[in-house]
């Protein structure tokens, strides 16, 4: 996901609105105006940074996938003696209980682009495979490191749904012993 885009005050305001809207609303359901509205711009602003909403659309998941990407990177800057896996787990709990309260952004975002072909979808799955990826690779050194990719993908995408439909209370401490069980902890 391209990230390179000038960075300027009202570029920042408009995703950050964005961001915060498309999040809590829903994409389609948040209306250019409305995004104006909440970041202070103008629309001569906003396309001056981005040719339209789908751009922005893509600047908002590419946003999510820097900030997850950060926890790995993170999760990896523990060091040579840190259990990789171990922290990626604890991460995703994190996530779940205090940055992603309301589902997955990219699960949410596939839901209002059916395509599987459009730019959204493409970027949803350009972002999915990077992460499988990553557990995986996190899951070096442990038996069937694609299984516990697959697993932990899988149940990272139910606790996100269920910390919102169930609370996170429920759905943390859940994901974490299902995590631990799949990566072979326990």
């Amino acid at each position: 996901m391209d990230t390179t885009a000038p960075v300027s005050e009202p570029r920042e305001r408009l995703l950050r609105a964005a961001t915060e809207l498309f999040y809590r609303e829903g994409i389609h359901s948040v209306g250019v105006d409305r995004i104006l509205a909440e970041a202070g711009v103008t629309r001569a602003t906003m396309y001056r940074h981005f040719r339209g909403k789908e751009d922005l659309v893509e600047a908002y998941l590419a946003a999510e996938d820097k900030a997850i990407r950060g926890y790995f990177a993170a999760a990896e800057a523990a060091g040579p003696d840190a259990d990789l896996l171990e922290l990626v787990i604890a991460g995703i709990a994190e996530d779940i209980a205090r940055y992603h309260t309301r589902g997955c952004p990219f699960i949410n975002a596939a839901a209002e682009y059916p395509d599987p072909d459009s730019r959204i979808r493409r970027l949803i799955a350009e972002h999915r495979s990077w992460f499988r990826g990553a557990l995986e690779q996190a899951a070096t050194g442990h038996e069937n490191p694609t299984d516990i990719a697959a697993s932990l993908s899988l149940l990272r995408d139910a606790a996100l749904v269920g910390g919102y439909l169930d609370g996170v209370e429920h759905t943390k401490p859940a994901f974490v012993r299902a995590a631990r069980q799949a990566a072979g902890y326990s």
